[in-house]
């Protein structure tokens, strides 16, 4: 195949990219031109296009699908009023961008696979959450809500339509665990606050087969939860990697201090709560690489 991807330097769209690549596939990284993206790496062929009119550049002739990776990352600075709307904007907008250039080509692409996040149930406790569960109404849930109907919108030129909605995706080399790590690795790492909050997890070689996954499956349209079957509460996760590094996990973070620290942003990056299970994967039987954290941790960290 030949696939159109947008943020291809991230983490998944990096490890992505490699994968297709090694398979044989075709890849077209679109990038702006001017970027650092544009520069940052030699796999895959790069196509210029231009959101703000909705230009692709030839190269993209003849794609067979596309898989939308782009947005700026939700834990890259404090949530000021600028920042809040970058993290909006760069979702919502370029991928409105992007179906408008697919709608402006001879020939679409016959599928659409756009990233979203469980961020889209918002804080929900204990209950548990699958594709059907209804979208959360805080700062995240109304991105994710707005983010999802941008995409769905190609679903009116014949594409089919994936909505990927990731969970904490672990990797050694980037996302969350280089960051979790660091204060286990000081001696100071622990649960935080409560430590009752459910996480929902992926690891990044899991992701990345689940995005081939439903490249290659006409089956699978709609929302699909990319996460592990077996989310874990905060302290399940702190105790369980720290026990993979070897470390203690003695000093539990207070929510009063990470709200001071990092404002709204604590709250819905470390104190929300999601239990969501992945009930499409599950249906598709998907067999997961690293279902349980304990396995999860070994293979991100060996």
């Amino acid at each position: 195949m030949k696939i159109l991807i947008t943020g291809s330097s991230g983490l998944v769209g990096t490890a992505l990219t490699q994968e297709l690549l090694r398979a044989g596939h075709t890849v077209c990284r679109l990038v702006r031109s001017g970027t650092a993206a544009a520069n940052r790496s030699p796999q895959g062929f790069e196509v210029n296009w231009n959101p703000a009119t909705c230009e692709l550049g030839g190269a993209a002739v003849g794609a067979d699908a596309v898989v939308n990776l782009a947005g700026a990352s939700i834990a890259d600075g404090r949530w000021t009023f600028q920042r809040k709307q970058l993290l909006r904007t760069s979702r919502t907008e370029t991928t409105r961008a992007l179906v408008s250039a697919l709608a402006r080509m001879a020939v679409r692409p016959r599928v659409l696979i756009s990233a979203s996040a469980t961020g889209y149930y918002g804080n929900r406790g204990d209950e548990t959450l699958t594709e059907a569960s209804a979208p959360g109404t805080d700062f995240l849930s109304g991105i994710a809500k707005d983010w999802e109907a941008e995409a769905v919108k190609a679903e009116a030129l014949g594409i089919r339509v994936v909505l990927a909605r990731f969970g904490v995706v672990l990797a050694k080399h980037g996302g969350a665990i280089p960051q979790m790590m660091r204060p286990f690795q000081l001696g100071v790492g622990g649960k935080i606050a409560s430590g009752k909050q459910w996480m929902s997890w992926i690891t990044l070689d899991d992701a990345t087969a689940i995005l081939r996954l439903m490249l290659e499956d006409e089956r699978i349209r709609g929302p699909l939860n990319v996460v592990s079957p077996q989310p874990v509460t905060n302290v399940e996760f702190t105790k369980t990697l720290a026990a993979a590094l070897h470390r203690p996990a003695l000093f539990p973070a207070p929510a009063f201090v990470l709200r001071l620290v990092l404002g709204e942003m604590a709250d819905a990056l470390l104190l929300s709560s999601q239990r969501v299970l992945p009930v499409q994967l599950q249906k598709l039987n998907y067999a997961f690489l690293h279902p349980d954290l304990r396995s999860a941790c070994v293979a991100v960290l060996r």
